[in-house]
């Protein structure tokens, strides 16, 4: 199931036996993860098994065997690539077996995951949730939620300046919310650039411009890539910058002036919200059937095919974007 559905079960305090968490956020699925081991127990109660510590016999043992020590029996398992579907089948019967038990599997990375998916159902009293990289206005209200569960007053436009100067990155943000609660002073856009940093020697808004531009961004686009950033992860948001630009664009020439809150859903920085919507308006709308067309066949690509080499086709397949759509 996706996360909304999830969701609800949440609000009506619905639990289950076992949980597989998994998909494009790496973030929501360890923020999940946690969270869920911590909703049955204290954090003396979760044993982590994280990548090569999963040992199959072990955690079957544990979960069969009650605890000496705790009426809770909690098992957080960790993994970075697919387990044997009989493996996982087992694990969910012996957590079903005793009562104390509680299983919960984040699988991180691009593994694929859907053998075990198969595996958890309502039926077996367990549930897999697939995450998706939240939108922007999705990751702002998150960034809302953590603030004030730190009790920071805050202005909106400095938690969109902490978002866009992370590159998106919520991990990142919360650990800088983290740091800037302890000064106990109303959250502005000046306080954040006072005390955090971006990541990386790119900025990625402006990346993002210039290759929508047309602008030669080769050097620029190898050093993101060399920072880490995962191919697949870099063309979403490529894509979802230029829907972004396609909605400022329709709303523009159908009603005028482009209101951001309307259109996305929260104010970003006065600077980056009036570039962005100059480069927008710029665009003729058949140009923009194109470039996505273009983007989401590259997706297409690197997903169904077998490219050895996915940084190479990456850079080769933007670079002619710049010069397809200057």
């Amino acid at each position: 199931m996706y996360k909304n559905e999830f969701d609800n079960y949440l609000k009506q305090n619905k639990k289950f036996k076992s949980y597989m968490f998994y998909g494009q956020s790496m973030f929501l699925v360890e923020q999940y993860s946690l969270a869920i081991a911590q909703s049955f127990g204290e954090n003396d109660e979760i044993e982590k098994l994280y990548f090569e510590e999963y040992n199959f016999k072990y955690a079957k043992d544990k979960l069969l065997q009650s605890s000496l020590f705790s009426s809770n029996n909690i098992l957080l398992i960790k993994v970075e690539k697919k387990l044997p579907k009989k493996e996982v089948d087992t694990l969910i019967e012996a957590c079903n077996a005793n009562p104390d038990s509680t299983l919960i599997f984040a699988c991180l990375g691009d593994g694929d995951f859907k053998t075990m998916e198969s595996s958890f159902s309502l039926k077996t009293n367990s549930v897999a949730v697939r995450f998706f990289q939240p939108t922007d206005t999705e990751a702002i209200r998150f960034l809302e939620y953590e603030a004030k569960l730190l009790e920071m007053q805050y202005e909106i436009s400095a938690l969109n300046h902490l978002y866009f100067m992370h590159k998106n990155d919520l991990a990142l943000c919360v650990n800088d919310l983290k740091k800037l609660a302890i000064l106990d002073q109303l959250i502005t856009v000046n306080l954040v650039d006072a005390n955090c940093f971006g990541i990386g020697v790119i900025n990625f808004e402006d990346f993002l411009h210039d290759l929508i531009s047309g602008k030669d961004v080769g050097d620029d686009l190898s050093l993101i890539l060399e920072e880490g950033m995962n191919e697949i992860f870099l063309l979403t948001q490529v894509t979802s910058f230029v829907q972004q630009l396609f909605m400022i664009s329709s709303y523009a020439r159908t009603l005028g002036q482009p209101n951001p809150k309307e259109i996305l859903g929260f104010i970003p920085p006065k600077n980056i919200w009036e570039k962005k919507s100059k480069l927008a308006i710029n665009k003729k709308p058949e140009t923009y059937q194109e470039i996505l067309e273009y983007l989401l066949n590259i997706e297409l690509e690197l997903k169904s095919s077998k490219i050895n080499d996915q940084n190479s086709y990456i850079q080769a397949s933007l670079r002619k974007f710049t010069v397809l759509f200057r």
